[in-house]
C-alpha cells in the first residue's frame, strides 16, 4: 500500500477548496484569472510534484474568489516556514493573518482534517505494527505542529488494528501530565490488547526526556499486571520522530 505524507494527503483534498472557474463572474477577467487556469491545468496534467509548495498552497487559496493568492501564498510560508507549518497552524491565526481571513483560513484548515481523516482512514484498514510509515505519517500531521505538548494513546485489538486514537491529555510547550492507572482504566474499557503510545515536542527535537521514558516504563508495568502489550511509544517533532522500541528503550 502506498504511504501518504502531508503533501499527498493534502493534494487528495485541495480540490473540496478550489472551486473552478466557472465560479468566477463572466464578465470579470481579472488579470490573475489565466493564471489560476494555467496553475490548475498544470496540477491535473503534471500532479503535484510539478508545483513546488507555494503555488499549491495558491490553489489551496482559490477558495478566496477574485484575489491574486500568489503573493499571499509565499508571505504565508514566509511567515509560518513551510506548507504543512501554514495548514497546521491555529485558525485563529490564519483568519487574523493579512489578506487570508476566515475563508482561507477555513480553506487550509478543512485540508488539514481532510488529510488526517485520509491517514486514519488508511491505518484503521491494516495491521498498525507492520505499517510504520503509516503511522508515523498520521502522528505527523495529527500532532506533529502543535504548539502545546498532546499525548495520544492509540488503541489496538487483538490483530493489531486501530480500536481508538484518542488524546489523553494536552499539556504545556514541554511537558504533559500522564497518570498510568487511566491508561489502563481507558484501554480496558475499550477492551484492547496492545497499546501505542504517542506525544509530540514542540521544540521539534523528537528525542525523549527522561521524564518520558520513566513514564513510559510505568505505563507499560501496569499494562502487564492486565495482559495488555505496550508496542511502543513514539515521539514526533518538526525534525523527525523517535521509536522507543528501537532505541531499545522498552
Amino acid at each position: 500500500m502506498a504511504r501518504r505524507g502531508l503533501g499527498e494527503a493534502t493534494n487528495a483534498a485541495v480540490f473540496a477548496a478550489a472551486p473552478s472557474s466557472k465560479d468566477d463572474p463572466k464578465d470579470e477577467k481579472p488579470h490573475y484569472h489565466g493564471h489560476r487556469e494555467r496553475l490548475r491545468q498544470r496540477f491535473l496534467e503534471g500532479g503535484a510534484e510539478s508545483l513546488p509548495d507555494y503555488e499549491l498552497l495558491e490553489l489551496i487559496l482559490f477558495a478566496i474568489p477574485r484575489k491574486d493568492t500568489k503573493k499571499l501564498a509565499k508571505d504565508l510560508i514566509a511567515a509560518f516556514g513551510s506548507l504543512a507549518e501554514v495548514v497546521s497552524a491555529d485558525a485563529n491565526k490564519l483568519a487574523d493573518f493579512p489578506s487570508l481571513g476566515d475563508t482561507g483560513a477555513t480553506a487550509l484548515k478543512a485540508v488539514q482534517a481532510a488529510a488526517q481523516r485520509l491517514l486514519r482512514t488508511e491505518m484503521k484498514n491494516t495491521e498498525i505494527i507492520s505499517s510504520w510509515q503509516a503511522l508515523v505519517d498520521y502522528l505527523t500531521v495529527k500532532a506533529g505542529y502543535e504548539p502545546i505538548e498532546q499525548f495520544r494513546v492509540l488503541y489496538l485489538d487483538r490483530k493489531n488494528k486501530l480500536i481508538l486514537d484518542e488524546a489523553l491529555g494536552r499539556g504545556t510547550v514541554d511537558h504533559t501530565p500522564v497518570y498510568p492507572r487511566e491508561v489502563v482504566k481507558r484501554a480496558l474499557e475499550l477492551n484492547a490488547s496492545a497499546l501505542i503510545l504517542a506525544h509530540n515536542h514542540p521544540s521539534g527535537d523528537p528525542k525523549p526526556s527522561r521524564a518520558d521514558i520513566d513514564m513510559t516504563r510505568k505505563v507499560k508495568d501496569a499494562l502487564a499486571t492486565v495482559n495488555i502489550t505496550l508496542h511502543d511509544h513514539v515521539v514526533i517533532g518538526r525534525g523527525g520522530h523517535v521509536s522507543f522500541k528501537s532505541e531499545g528503550l522498552l
